[in-house]
């Protein structure tokens, strides 16, 4: 778990490493034990007026697709320099008008060990034609719980964030203090 000191300092060296005029803004960084994921924003496509949903749909799409082909080259040199620095993998993605697309981004293997009844739920999913495999199923549930229970997952979080900073005032703390200025 990274604390909201280390996400700040982590937010601010990709604001002050990345292009002026990559994104519009810089709307998310993200981090987990695999991989920092940064998102902006680009701007929306110029539509004539009245234009119907699905140019409008259509337009997004394609400036989604011309700034990822466009910047390909400053994102990867950005993303080897944040990779040997935080040892992580770096994702990108963009939001532009409604849309909110990923590129590349990690796919991390997760086991697990899951009892009978528990099996039974992600088999009920397969057999539903809701997943193709436990594991898509096990994801499939992973994210329904994620958007049903925002609130406590970011009080859980806070937390385990208030669990670190007085983990860091412990005995080891000027040891570790030592190692992080030594970066």
């Amino acid at each position: 778990m990274i604390t909201t000191e280390q996400r700040e300092k982590l937010r601010g060296w990709f604001a002050g490493r990345l292009p002026d005029d990559l994104f519009a803004s810089l709307t998310e960084v993200t981090v987990d034990r695999e991989e920092i994921t940064v998102v902006g924003r680009i701007p929306e496509p110029r539509l004539a007026e009245g234009a119907s949903d699905a140019e409008r749909d259509a337009a997004l799409r394609a400036r989604i697709q011309e700034f990822r082909e466009r910047t390909r080259e400053d994102r990867v040199a950005v993303a080897r320099e944040a990779e040997h620095r935080f040892s992580k993998k770096v994702s990108w993605g963009v939001e532009c008008g409604t849309e909110r697309a990923l590129f590349t981004h990690v796919a991390a293997p997760v086991m697990t060990r899951l009892r009978q009844p528990e099996r039974e739920v992600l088999d009920t999913l397969i057999a539903a034609g809701v997943a193709r495999s436990r594991s898509d199923a096990l994801a499939w549930c992973v994210r329904l719980v994620q958007r049903h229970t925002d609130d406590w997952l970011a009080e859980l979080r806070d937390s385990l964030e208030h669990v670190q900073r007085v983990r860091s005032q412990g005995p080891d703390a000027e040891h570790q203090d030592a190692a992080d200025d030594e970066e």
